[in-house]
C-alpha cells in the first residue's frame, strides 16, 4: 500500500507519534512518504485565481506538484494537525486552500474517488472535532469517499508529557484503526458524493462553471456525457 502522511506542523509531537503508530500498524509492506508544513510548502494561496483558467499556472505550481504526485499515487493519505485556536493549523489550512482547485467545482481528480483517508488531530483541551472538520470538508469535496477520524485531548504540550493512561488509550485505538485500514478493497462512494458530482457537473454542461476550460476538462473526461470516477 501506498501512503502519504501530510502533517500540519514541521516537529513531530503528539498528533504526529498518533499518526505513525496508525501507519506503523498497517498490514504489508507499505511505502511511507511524509510531508510536513510549512517545511514542504511554505506559501499562503495568494488568490490569483490563475489556477482556475490553468491548473500549472499557480506561481507556485513546482513546488505543490512534488506533493499533489505523491497524494495521486496514494492509496491511503494520513492527514495530522494539531489543534490552534479550536481549527486547523495555519500550514495545514494553507495546502488546503492551495488545492481548492482539484475541487469537485473545479477539476476534480479521477483518482481522489477511490482512496481512503484518515485525519488526527490532538490538543490540549477541546477543538479537535473543529480541527477534523475543516480537513474533512476538504477532503469531501476532493472527491474522497472513505474518511476516519480521530480527535484526543492528550492535555499535554509534548507526547512526552502525555501520561501513561492516554497513550494506552492512543495505543488501543491506533490498532482498531489500523486493523480497520489494512484492506486493499476500493471505497464505495456515497450517495453524498454521487448528489454533488452530478450536480457539479449540471453546473458545467450549462456554462455556470468558473472558467471554459474547466468545462473542456469535464468534457474531455467525458463527465458531462454520463462517465463517472468511480466507475472503471
Amino acid at each position: 500500500m501506498k501512503i502519504v502522511m501530510l502533517n500540519g506542523q514541521n516537529h513531530k509531537g503528539s498528533t504526529y507519534h498518533i499518526g505513525r503508530q496508525i501507519i506503523d500498524k498497517i498490514n504489508g509492506n507499505n511505502e511511507v512518504i511524509e510531508f510536513f508544513f510549512p517545511k514542504d510548502l511554505n506559501h499562503f494561496c495568494v488568490g490569483c485565481y490563475k489556477c482556475i483558467e490553468n491548473a500549472t499556472a499557480c506561481p507556485y505550481y513546482d513546488e505543490k506538484k512534488v506533493i499533489l504526485d505523491a497524494v495521486n499515487d496514494a492509496n491511503l493519505l494520513v492527514i495530522t494537525t494539531p489543534t490552534y485556536c479550536l481549527h486547523v493549523s495555519a500550514p495545514l489550512k494553507s495546502l488546503i486552500d492551495m488545492t481548492f482547485g482539484y475541487w469537485m467545482v473545479h477539476r476534480p481528480k479521477k483518482c481522489m474517488f477511490s482512496k481512503r483517508a484518515v485525519v488526527v488531530s490532538t490538543s490540549a483541551g477541546a477543538g479537535t472535532k473543529s480541527a477534523i472538520k475543516d480537513v474533512c470538508d476538504a477532503l469531501f469535496y476532493l472527491g474522497i469517499p472513505s474518511v476516519t477520524k480521530y480527535g484526543i485531548a492528550v492535555q499535554a504540550m509534548k507526547w512526552e508529557g502525555v501520561t501513561e493512561k492516554k497513550k494506552e488509550k492512543t495505543d488501543n485505538d491506533t490498532t482498531k484503526i489500523a486493523k480497520k485500514l489494512s484492506t486493499n478493497k476500493k471505497p464505495k462512494v456515497g450517495i453524498k458524493t454521487k448528489f454533488m458530482f452530478n450536480m457539479m457537473g449540471m453546473m458545467q454542461k450549462k456554462g455556470l462553471g468558473a472558467s471554459p476550460s474547466e468545462k473542456a476538462y469535464w468534457e474531455k473526461e467525458g463527465w458531462l456525457d454520463g462517465k463517472r470516477p468511480w466507475k472503471s
